[in-house]
């Protein structure tokens, strides 16, 4: 069994032998800090100055990473996906809007979307991120426990009505809803909002799934809570679980205010959090529904053992892996290939307003050196083995 993740001709039987020489290049850069600092600073710069690059972007880290510009030029990946077994979120990942005007057409794109995927079955979920509709500062207030003024409380109520709407539409159109987590500084009040929204509309099965951080070593307790809760009141849990994505931010901030860290100590603790909350939430899987955010092989074969373990059909629509489009393809395509649920998060938009993304993504990979490592080490071993 834990030799599966290591077949590479299924890994990347999607990938032509120019787009997997790509991959190693761009695996490579991304393996050097210096380069990835040098090569974030000039890209912004360019955009900023408007300079011709977006060709070039678009060539190499775009198009590697991301889907396409538009819902409609993603179809052609989310196809050839398709055909292999692995569904696709589509991930508008616009980010570091402040602006009401902004989140409103942030809403309008979502809605759109939901539409969109609704009317094919390569797109089981939506999703969106909680700044996508509103104001990290007023997140972060309500969350802190901070009074709100007038124009803030009413502020407050148009987030709340935009995460209704969206809802309410998955809803209707019977489509699963993923809504991302970010700093714990603002989390709280997110968690609060969507704890509301699994109450009205995950009665009978899950619709709405929040996410929880597992480098966050208060995640487990909150989860037990939340299902207490759930179960006095009648609804179902829904979350992705990932590790975490803003670790060095949460550990400064953490240090400048003098208060705990909120992530674990070790990279071992967050692993072992993060299998610990998988476990619990399989142990209560008539409770709830569980979208395994992950890059790790062993979380991956943990979850595989325990559906096969509790002779649970691996198609269970209670039961989802997930990895980031570009990463990952051996856990992605090889769980497919033996029949589990598995969706890929396909960013896409504007080659300039995905950059922040693209960004961020380089950086956190940067960070997990393995995880690079074993990129490069498979597409090494494919490479050699289409020639021969």
């Amino acid at each position: 069994m834990n030799e599966l993740f290591n077949n590479t001709e299924v890994a990347f039987s999607l990938k032509s032998d120019s787009e997997l020489e790509r991959a190693y290049f761009l695996f490579k850069l991304i393996k050097s800090e210096p380069l990835v600092k040098i090569g974030t600073a000039v890209t912004k710069f360019a955009l900023k100055s408007s300079l011709p690059v977006e060709g070039l972007i678009r060539s190499t880290v775009f198009d590697h990473f991301c889907g396409g510009v538009s819902e409609t030029d993603c179809m052609p990946i989310i196809e050839r996906m398709h055909e292999k077994k692995v569904y696709s979120v589509l991930d508008y990942s616009v980010e570091g809007k402040e602006e009401e005007a902004q989140f409103d057409a942030v809403l309008d794109k979502t809605l759109s979307l939901i539409s969109f995927v609704n009317e094919k079955d390569a797109m089981p979920f939506a999703v969106f991120k909680p700044t996508g509709f509103g104001r990290f500062e007023l997140y972060r207030k309500i969350t802190e426990g901070e009074a709100l003024n007038k124009e803030e409380e009413k502020e407050w109520e148009r987030v709340v009505e935009r995460f209704e709407k969206v809802a309410k539409a998955c809803y209707e159109r019977n489509e699963c809803l993923l809504v991302d987590a970010e700093e714990s500084w603002m989390q709280k009040a997110a968690d609060d909002l969507l704890e509301d929204l699994m109450e009205k509309y995950n009665k009978e099965k899950v619709i709405i799934f929040s996410t929880l951080q597992l480098y966050r070593h208060d995640r487990l307790d909150y989860l037990k809570g939340l299902h207490q809760r759930a179960k006095k009141k009648g609804f179902k849990i829904g979350m992705k679980l990932v590790r975490g994505a803003y670790m060095e931010k949460e550990r400064e901030r953490a240090e400048e205010n003098k208060y705990q860290d909120p992530i674990c100590a070790t990279k071992e603790d967050t692993d072992k959090n993060f299998n610990d909350v998988l476990k619990y939430m399989f142990d209560n899987i008539e409770d709830m529904a569980i979208f395994c955010g992950t890059h790790n092989e062993e979380s991956s074969y943990l979850l595989m053992d325990l559906i096969e373990k509790a002779k649970i059909d691996k198609s269970d629509d209670r039961l989802w892996f997930g990895q980031l489009y570009g990463m990952s393809d051996n856990i992605s395509f090889n769980l497919a290939d033996q029949g589990f649920n598995v969706a890929k998060y396909l960013p896409f938009g504007p080659v300039k307003d995905v950059m922040p993304y693209l960004i961020r993504r380089a950086e956190e990979n940067t960070s997990v050196a393995g995880q690079t490592n074993r990129e490069l080490d498979l597409i090494s071993k494919e490479k050699k083995r289409r020639k021969l």
